[in-house]
């Protein structure tokens, strides 16, 4: 599993380092290929079998014919990118995903269980400002499931 938050910079060809503790978990689990698309303001990895299952077994199966979950699909299939790590432990970030998610020096690579979150560290910020500013709400639903 991905876990952790490890901030990294992106170089001037759009590259940027896996941390150790996420190529570790890719040694032992998968391989080198990772599938990369955009979702709510930051880009998604996905190890290639974790993303197989995901489409195969989870987004496949939902209907095309209702439209929101179709416009759904297709923005999100689009932009799904397979991408390599290469031998020095980088990731290639395309430029329109950089650009979707305003990549362009400081990154935040948060892990999420079976996939990475890549964030612009501005982008990270607010998230985290969102997060803490919800807290109340969530212990209050989390005290409602016996937690």
């Amino acid at each position: 599993m991905f876990r952790g938050r490890y901030e990294h910079a992106i170089d001037s060809k759009g590259r940027i380092s896996i941390p150790s503790k996420f190529r570790e978990t890719l040694n032992k689990k998968y391989d080198d290929r990772l599938v990369i698309t955009n979702f709510d303001g930051c880009l998604v990895a996905f190890p290639y079998e974790e993303w197989n299952v995901l489409v195969e077994q989870k987004i496949g199966g939902f209907s095309i014919m209702r439209k929101e979950m179709s416009s759904f699909l297709r923005y999100f299939y689009s932009s799904a990118i397979d991408c390599i790590i290469d031998k020095h432990g980088r990731l290639l970030i395309p430029q329109t995903l950089r650009d979707y998610a305003n990549l362009q020096k400081d990154v935040v690579l948060v892990g999420e269980g079976r996939f990475i979150e890549i964030f612009a560290k501005e982008r990270w910020l607010e998230v985290v400002q969102q997060v803490e500013g919800g807290f109340d709400q969530v212990r209050e639903t989390l005290a409602n499931l016996g937690i």
